[in-house]
């Protein structure tokens, strides 16, 4: 198993536990300068450290940072941030214990009070997104793809066999290229951009061929390759040349990938229907959320018109 895989299984998100299908490809990105996780100093922060040493067997070549606890809304529990760290790769995860320093929980929180997935539509951005569906449906649906990704390749046919089934639903693409490990999807992400900058239609076509002909696209070929989409989405060379080179086209791209990394994505592709997260492409897991969604607005306009 690969370094950074194995961090992605030590400090699991809960995302990561729920996918389905055929394998995602999977990422640990390198850990930000300047978010450094601090080592705590009490006595149940070391405690905790070597429980997770023992627990995962880390030996020497592993960083385990484990932060001091702090308060949370939840009596006689408290936070501890952990850092898991090898071979230029980090992973970050918060956990629980107990005050007493017996009890440690893996896992997320919740606020049963709360909307558990309002943090994530708060944290997208679709201004400006390739987009299919209309633009004021209550139903969205997003996906944070690459297209050197095989699953997300299965992912696209799926959903081009279920758009004619939700109308009402609005479909929305994130760029999330792995370029750690996937060659040339920062070539076809940029090429994405710049035919969507052009005619935003275009963008399905283009997404559509790229991904029917991804197992023929090369390191080697793809500039190739974009460059006749491009032509063919009404582009002339030196303006589609001059549009791959645009440091706006790259911005945005960055802008997304960052957006990824905050809503702690580790595998593509991974969708949100209405903020509720999905990971891999499995037809049956997305329209059952979907249909779910579809099912809350119905009694929600059934109970708004009873006297």
């Amino acid at each position: 198993m690969r370094t950074g895989s194995l961090l992605v299984c030590i400090i699991c998100f809960a995302a990561t536990a729920s996918a389905q299908g055929p394998a995602a490809s999977t990422t640990t990105k390198p850990h930000a300068a300047g978010a450094t996780t601090a080592a705590g100093t009490s006595p149940i922060s070391r405690k905790v450290e070597a429980y997770l040493r023992n627990l995962y067997a880390l030996g020497p070549r592993y960083t385990v940072k484990v932060g001091d606890p702090q308060p949370t809304p939840v009596p006689g529990m408290r936070a501890l941030s952990v850092e898991v760290s090898a071979e230029g790769q980090s992973n970050n995860a918060t956990m629980f214990v107990s005050d007493d320093g017996r009890f440690l929980l893996q896992g997320d929180l919740s606020d049963m009070q709360a909307d558990p997935f309002a943090k994530n539509r708060a944290g997208m951005n679709l201004a400006g997104a390739p987009s299919r569906g209309p633009a004021n449906a209550k139903i969205t649906v997003v996906e944070y793809g690459d297209f050197q990704c095989p699953s997300c390749r299965h992912l696209s046919q799926v959903l081009r066999g279920i758009y004619p089934d939700y109308p009402q639903v609005r479909f929305v693409f994130r760029d999330f290229p792995l370029t750690q490990i996937h060659a040339w999807a920062l070539t076809a992400s940029l090429a994405g951009r710049c035919i969507y900058h052009k005619d935003p239609a275009a963008f399905w076509t283009y997404s559509d061929y790229v991904y029917d002909h991804q197992e023929t696209i090369t390191a080697e070929n793809a500039w190739s390759t974009v460059m006749q989409q491009g032509l063919a989405a009404g582009y002339d060379e030196p303006a589609f040349k001059a549009c791959m080179a645009d440091p706006a086209m790259r911005a945005d791209i960055d802008k997304s990938m960052a957006e990824g990394v905050a809503l702690k994505l580790a595998n593509t592709p991974t969708v949100f229907v209405n903020g509720r997260r999905l990971v891999g492409g499995e037809r049956e897991a997305l329209t059952q959320y979907i249909d779910y969604e579809i099912a809350e607005l119905a009694k929600k306009k059934t109970a708004s018109q009873a006297p």
